[in-house]
């Protein structure tokens, strides 16, 4: 048997039962629900450095503001 035909065949079957086997545990690994807090951190990473929506320039700004600006999860690290 030829090398080539050798490889050919490697690749055709167990190779490709391998690679598919390591896509599924990715993609099972990604959405285990341990991994809950690093999607939504993750999720709000493009609003991280904006203003909060929800105060107004008029608002001062006290402690409970800013208490309550904590409570969004992602801008601990602002």
């Amino acid at each position: 048997m030829e090398t080539y035909t050798f490889m050919r065949e490697l690749a055709d079957s167990w190779v490709l039962i391998a690679m598919f086997a390591f896509f599924l545990g990715a993609a099972i690994w990604t959405f285990l629900p341990s991994h809950r807090s690093a999607r939504e951190d993750a999720s709000l990473i493009p609003f991280r450095n904006e203003a909060n929506p929800s105060a107004s320039s008029d608002t001062p700004v006290t402690k409970t503001n800013v208490s309550k600006r904590r409570e969004l999860k992602g801008l601990d690290n602002v």
